[in-house]
């Protein structure tokens, strides 16, 4: 009896049905056991407001690979999934519905009734992007699906937290952050982008100190800041100015006199008038300014944008003020208006320039000094925490060992190969990134996600003793930690608690909480950067700083999963999240997180730039999954995964749908669809009872040989691939093997025997799609699992479950091969020829083949019942003596040429070896000034050169076998 598989593949009618049964089945299930290969993976968590889009598309396809591809192989195999609470993202999303809906803002609500409302919002919504990741098929063990503000993740967030404030790495102070006037709060520097503005580039006197008609001229974009300036500064080396150094000029419209400062680090000479204003408070660059100098630092900017009690002054007997004015428009344009009615302005230009705008509110961002918590992520001494010690200086990671900070412990587990990156390009930029040492501002004033557990009184209160003995009762318990902080430092106090202390509780603690807001203090409002949670993501999702998720047997995943085998993720988060990862691992677990970093491409439109919805240059995958299948994408996202930085699909309109698509997706689609009719076609001329072959080198036919030996290859190709993340490579070998190998070649030539129902070439075709849909799986599971089931014993089977094929040596036949190669050569020679001359068609030719050797001429003869039948043509001669027919068209082909008589246009091949003739000229003539150059050969590597003189001498070959035909035809 025959199987049959359906006329059509439709993916719609497969891959629901198919997913489900998985689910049914608990395939992506993972409980630790006694196995010690495991594979462990944490999915970069997407943000709970977010949907899926490309990026998404091709990090999950390349972790469900390899996901699939080690569980095949039978490795404990766990993907553990989970969203990011996004806190600014979240809060803004729901923020504007209510505004808009209610018209309420968030102070109308409270905080707790604004919490619970995106607690709601995220019930409703939160799951939308990872019931999208399972459409594209993707292996997570949903079971252990985590969320960033779950209560297992808290807890381990709320333990780093008090870890290292006791270890003094957290500390407050006052510091330039990016700000969102909008939406009241720090942002990271991945929450900004960058849009040219046009503005205008101003140059304003400032007067010199008790030198009437001396001035300074400073060029500035952002005049309002001038207000808070503390100095001006030119180069030490400038004969201009050296007079003025130490000196002061006066700021205009305040009246404030200020220094002139010389810094070779912050003013060009060369640069416009070579004078800098300095303004501590609102650049990032003045304030290093600023630092170096011990200036003052003026903040002019209220928390919503509008200009504070510093905005107003004296000058030149007259009062100004901007109070209340907005900062960047309204205050600006009447400063520039009192500055040219003091004759202040000398000259304004036309000026584009960048400006941060923050990636929510869509508002430019403005530096704002303000008081935030900090990590400290710098070499950590004793002076720096301020207190005298003789203890070692640095830190202590949870292993015991030592290190100068966290930073730098991030840096030593990729300088020594504890964590490899690949691409390796991209470690320098993970290197140079920490190497900087910055210390990380974590406070965000939002509402939504996890609260600083700070206390802090704002009036004074009275040390009693009662309190103290609380005090130190609770920190020998472990239960509270309590320190000081100066303007940039933190340190442990034991005794004699300063007038401002800051108690950090370890976990919910009713007692602590009530004995403290008795006394007057209260919890920090803001919450922790969304980064905190997520640098935590690998061991939070485990169980740390428990074992497990639970006290069963099976949650125990920390022990066992720990550290995890790869992350795959973008380049943009390589700093602000991959490096904290291992920074936290480390200093929280002892261990690095993860073993391997795989960076993957960025997908661009065909233009080169990025995708997004405002360019409307953005391809949604889910719409890709409707009209061509997961597996067509999936295989695409695959075919595009190159080493390269970027990679570029082509944009365009689907006239069914009107949505975004790309012909690269057809690729996958053709593919997907040549997978089901070909196994289709094989199925239909296999036994139900037929049996895997027993392959028999020696006596088995050469293509059958040859087909066994060049799976074993693609087994070997594959298997080298995913463990190398060479995952273009690995769909290129599938598709050649496939498509190339199995139904172009190897169907053609055992066409003959599948009719007569040899059951050795049944045997031969079941092994080889057997195989085929196990190494197809990772990439394309759906159709492969659909096929599967149909297979002769595959009752009752799965293939997401079945076995990785193994490589087999013994079964590579390099002499089939090299036989199989060149029967295809000259196959495709003959069928070149037929296809080019008119003649040739409906016909059944003599060919003749010139070799250049014997054993070659052997080698095709010995093919010559595979060629005939396939070319429609007879091998009339195959012999290094033959010679060519009289007008004869000609192929040439390696070491053999191919005649066949009687089919030439003389014309017509004339012209056509004339042009080539000119081409091979020019190739020729490039080659000859190459290696005539004596500098290029003495500089080139051997083998560089060694291959430029083989490519000569063949196209010397070719070019005198083009001679001999054109003299041929023109006899």
């Amino acid at each position: 009896m025959k199987i049959e598989l359906s006329a059509q593949y439709d993916p719609k009618l497969v891959e629901g049905e198919i997913y489900a049964k998985w689910l049914a089945a608990g395939v992506f299930h993972a409980v630790p056991d006694g196995r010690s290969q495991r594979f462990s993976v944490v999915i970069p968590p997407p943000n709970v407001t977010g949907a899926l889009h490309l990026g998404h598309a091709i990090n999950g396809t390349i972790q469900d690979i390899l996901v699939r591809y080690h569980r095949m192989k039978g490795d404990n195999t766990l993907w553990m999934p989970g969203i990011d609470h996004a806190g600014i993202a979240t809060q803004a999303v729901v923020e504007k519905t209510i505004f808009e809906k209610e018209k309420k803002s968030r102070h109308d609500l409270g905080r707790e009734e604004l919490v619970r409302r995106i607690w709601e919002w995220k019930e409703q919504f939160g799951n939308r992007i990872l019931n999208q990741q399972a459409q594209l098929g993707a292996s997570c063990d949903w079971e252990r699906t985590r969320f960033t503000l779950d209560d297992i993740c808290a807890r381990a967030v709320r333990e780093a937290f008090f870890k290292m404030f006791k270890d003094g790495l957290i500390f407050r102070g006052k510091r330039l952050v990016n700000w969102d006037t909008h939406l009241q709060t720090a942002v990271a520097d991945d929450e900004i982008y960058h849009e040219t503005v046009k503005g205008q580039m101003t140059s304003i006197r400032y007067p010199v100190e008790g030198a009437e008609g001396e001035y300074l001229v400073v060029a500035t974009t952002r005049p309002e800041t001038m207000l808070g300036d503390t100095a001006v500064a030119v180069h030490p080396d400038d004969s201009r100015y050296q007079h003025l150094i130490g000196k002061r000029v006066i700021v205009p419209l305040v009246g404030r006199p200020i220094p002139v400062i010389a810094d070779g680090l912050l003013v060009d000479p060369k640069f416009g008038t070579g004078v800098v204003k300095v303004t501590p408070a609102h650049d990032p660059n003045d304030y290093a300014t600023g630092v170096r100098h011990n200036l003052e630092q003026i903040n002019l900017l209220t928390a919503d944008g509008k200009m504070n009690e510093h905005g107003a002054g004296t000058f030149q007997g007259k009062n100004y003020s901007y109070v209340s004015m907005k900062f960047a428009t309204v205050a600006r344009k009447q400063i520039l208006a009192d500055l040219e009615t003091l004759g202040l302005i000398v000259e304004v230009k036309l000026h584009e320039h960048e400006v941060g705008h923050s990636d929510r509110s869509k508002t430019p961002i403005e530096p704002y000094l303000s008081d935030q918590w900090f990590v400290r992520m710098g070499d950590v001494t004793n002076a720096a925490r301020e207190i005298e010690s003789t203890a070692a200086e640095g830190i202590t990671l949870a292993d015991g060992k030592r290190v100068s900070g966290l930073a730098q412990a991030a840096m030593d587990a990729v300088s020594d190969g504890r964590v490899r990156i690949t691409p390796e390009r991209y470690a320098k930029g993970y290197l140079d990134w920490l190497g900087k040492k910055r210390d990380w501002c974590i406070s965000r004033q939002l509402w939504w996600g996890h609260r600083i557990p700070v206390w802090s009184a704002r009036d004074f209160v009275q040390l009693t003793d009662d309190f103290k003995f609380k005090i130190e009762k609770w920190k020998e318990e472990g239960r509270l930690s309590a320190s000081h902080h100066s303007a940039t430092t933190s340190f442990e106090t034991t005794a004699n608690l300063p007038k401002q202390e800051y108690f950090c509780i370890r976990s919910e603690d009713k007692e602590i909480e009530k004995y403290l807001a008795e006394l007057g203090y209260e919890q920090d409002p803001d919450v922790l950067d969304t980064w905190f949670s997520s640098a935590l993501w690998p061991i939070s999702t485990m169980g740390w700083p428990a074992t497990g998720t639970s006290q069963k047997p099976e949650d125990q995943l920390l022990p066992y999963y720990y550290p995890t085998s790869v992350l795959s993720t973008a380049r943009d988060i390589l700093t602000l999240w991959v490096a904290r990862m291992v920074m936290f691992g480390l200093y929280c677990h002892g261990q690095i997180p993860f073993r391997q970093v795989y960076i993957h491409a960025v997908i661009q439109d065909g233009e080169g730039r990025t995708m997004s919805k405002s360019k409307g240059n953005g391809v949604d995958p889910v719409d890709i999954v409707q009209s061509h299948g997961a597996d067509a994408l999936r295989f695409t996202l695959a075919a595009l995964s190159t080493e390269t930085q970027d990679v570029r699909m082509p944009v365009v309109k689907d006239p069914k749908t009107g949505t975004n698509t790309s012909p690269k997706f057809d690729v996958g689609r053709n593919f997907a669809n040549k997978i089901w009719n070909a196994c289709r076609f094989i199925l239909s001329n296999v036994q139900a009872d037929t049996q895997l072959t027993n392959l028999q080198p020696h006596s088995a036919a050469l293509e059958d040989r040859w087909i066994i030996s060049r799976l074993n290859r693609t087994i070997d190709a594959v298997t080298e691939g995913i463990n190398g993340f060479h995952f273009a490579d690995v769909a290129e070998s599938l598709r050649s093997f496939f498509w190339g190998d199995l139904c172009d070649w190897y169907l053609e030539i055992a066409k003959g025997r599948i009719r007569a129902g040899d059951a050795a070439v049944q045997g031969v075709l079941l092994l080889c799609i057997r195989t085929s849909l196990q190494l197809l799986h990772p990439v394309m599971p759906f159709v492969t699992e659909a096929i599967w089931e149909k297979l002769p014993g595959n009752e009752g089977t799965m293939l997401v479950t079945s076995s990785f094929p193994i490589f087999n040596s013994t079964q590579i036949d390099p002499a089939a091969e090299q036989q199989i190669a060149a029967v295809q050569g000259v196959t495709s020679a003959i069928r070149e020829i037929q296809n080019r001359y008119p003649a040739a068609k409906g016909k059944v030719l003599e060919v003749t083949v010139q070799t250049r050797t014997a054993e070659l001429a052997t080698v095709i003869l010995e093919g010559r019942g595979i060629i005939e039948p396939l070319a429609g043509v007879t091998l009339l001669e195959v012999s290094p003596n033959a010679t060519k027919p009289k007008d004869a068209a000609t192929a040439v082909i390696g070491d053999a040429q191919i005649f066949i008589a009687g089919v030439v246009d003389k014309d017509a091949e004339s012209a056509k070896l004339k042009k080539r003739r000119e081409e091979l000229t020019k190739f020729i003539a490039g080659n000859h000034a190459k290696l005539s150059n004596e500098a290029f050969v003495g500089k080139a590597p051997a083998q560089v050169v060694q291959g430029l003189r083989d490519q000569l001498a063949k196209l010397q070959e070719e070019m005198a076998a083009i001679d001999a035909n054109l003299a041929e035809l023109n006899a």
